[in-house]
């Protein structure tokens, strides 16, 4: 029997795609995050006091055009309908291929111009994060993982509660960690192939939603793991 794609599982992979990408931003393009933005605000608001050398310029550009994909992605999928369909496949598709054109960029150019890079990583993410918001998995944004440690512990039995979505949490945890692990081994060699190994997940992503979406379901309606916000 064949295991069923799920949104959860989707989400997660791209959490691991996200890892990679932000280890190789704030490894080999002067400490800017392409997908977790708090880390560029945060940078942001230090570079203010002298004598921090720390960057402004990627940060910054990173920051307004991450807000641009996700603007992009968000004004393409405003109309769609609540679960995958084939504008989740277009962008997802589109985060794919400019990650990859970024990976040829390092490759051929290496990293001379780190912000264009940096940027041109934060477009995708700022996409990727649209989409996610769409798809609307409860505690896995793919880009930060903050709310989702929160939840892990006010859910959990030390919070009193019920421990309910543990494993969804502690595994978008384990992704991210993961994803920037294989970032940084892979920036060892070379900075463009870690991103060659991000687009290739999203671009699977996109090919598995697109084809799990188009298969005959039993179900009569999203599940909840479907609907925005990820409540039944």
């Amino acid at each position: 029997m064949t295991a069923r794609i799920t949104p959860v599982h989707l989400a997660l992979a791209l959490t691991f795609a996200t890892g990679v990408v932000d280890a190789v931003g704030y490894l080999r393009l002067d400490q800017v995050f392409a997908g977790n933005m708090t880390g560029n605000v945060v940078i942001l608001g230090m570079a203010f006091v002298s004598d921090t050398d720390l960057p402004v310029l990627g940060p910054a550009l990173a920051l307004v055009v991450f807000l641009a994909g996700a603007a992009a992605g968000g004004r393409v999928l405003r109309t769609a309908a609540p679960g995958w369909d084939r504008r989740c496949t277009a962008v997802l598709g589109g985060v794919g291929l400019v990650l990859a054109a970024t990976a040829l960029g390092l490759t051929v150019l290496g990293t001379s111009v780190p912000a264009v890079a940096a940027s041109s990583l934060a477009l995708a993410m700022g996409a990727q994060a649209a989409t996610a918001r769409h798809l609307g998995v409860r505690d896995v944004t793919t880009v930060v993982v903050t709310s989702t440690l929160t939840g892990l512990a006010a859910d959990s039995r030390l919070g009193a509660a019920r421990g309910q979505g543990a494993g969804r949490r502690v595994a978008a945890v384990a992704l991210l960690v993961l994803g920037a692990a294989a970032g940084a081994a892979a920036c060892l060699l070379h900075e463009g192939l870690a991103v060659a190994v991000a687009a290739l997940v999203v671009l699977a992503v996109a090919g598995l939603g697109h084809r799990a979406a188009a298969a005959p379901s039993s179900t009569s309606g999203p599940t909840a793991e479907q609907r925005p916000g990820g409540r039944p």
